[in-house]
């Protein structure tokens, strides 16, 4: 089978899976593509992706993906295109996301060619607590080309969508329980902010606002998915979290991808 037009959609707040949901694209070789960057907004009304060779990437948070992901997602149904889930973890596991992101673009009508979960820097991620800093890095950029590669003579092998065999994609069902976590958010460093508004912008929630001459982030709303927090040009955001000298601790040793063919 033979699909000269790629579709990439993700979700990427912190633009991890973005990178990695590219070099797949790159590796596939594609004549022409199209892009869904579902990070700021939720589609406006249904699209239908048809006969389309689509790559799929979201980040992983606490072993799932992410709700907002899971909602924007669902404006996407696919007719006669095969699909490539990727999630982005923080190194530590990713647990039933990968499975849970595959299920759901079968339950809309995406097929199934490959799946892959790649490691990025995680949200909490500091300088004090590094936890895979600066992934995806040039090997990681390498093996997604790869991996983009591979998917593609896998399809191209296929005489029909409905030969494609089924994957075993580690996870289970049920899924691990999403424990709801209490509200919180970054703090502003006054004295460093000049109510420049950037965080505004990259909050893929609008839980960001100015309020009486002061940046307020609604605990409520926030994700903790950290992007305002390192994309700060004054850094003067931090999310206080003593997760992340846990996460240093005990998940600094480097894993590599994982891919499903």
């Amino acid at each position: 089978m033979n699909y000269k037009h790629v579709h990439v959609i993700y979700f990427s707040p912190t633009h991890t899976s973005a990178k990695i949901a590219h070099a797949i694209v790159e590796g596939m070789g594609a004549v022409s593509f199209s892009e869904s960057d579902l990070t700021y907004e939720m589609p406006d009304s249904e699209e239908v992706v048809e006969r389309e060779l689509t790559v799929v990437a979201v980040p992983v948070y606490g072993g799932r993906v992410a709700d907002t992901a899971i909602e924007r997602l669902k404006k996407f149904v696919g007719k006669d295109s095969p699909v490539v889930p990727v999630v982005v973890y923080g190194n530590r596991d990713y647990e039933d996301a990968l499975l849970e992101l595959s299920d759901l673009l079968v339950q809309q009508g995406f097929t199934l060619l490959a799946a892959a979960a790649f490691v990025g820097e995680h949200s909490f991620s500091t300088s004090q607590y590094p936890v895979a800093s600066g992934r995806p890095d040039q090997k990681d950029h390498d093996e997604a080309f790869l991996f983009g590669q591979h998917a593609l003579e896998k399809l191209e092998a296929c005489s029909s969508l409905e030969s494609l065999s089924s994957l075993q994609i580690k996870g289970n069902r049920p899924y691990k329980e999403k424990k709801p976590s209490a509200p919180a958010a970054p703090l502003v460093d006054a004295s460093r902010c000049n109510l420049c508004g950037h965080c505004i912008g990259v909050c893929p929630v609008s839980a960001i606002s100015i309020v009486n001459d002061e940046m307020y982030s609604d605990p409520t709303r926030c994700i903790k998915c950290c992007a305002c927090v390192k994309e700060c040009p004054e850094e003067a955001r931090t999310f206080p979290n003593p997760f992340a000298e846990y996460l240093y601790k005990n998940f600094s040793a480097r894993k590599a991808p994982e891919m499903f063919l």
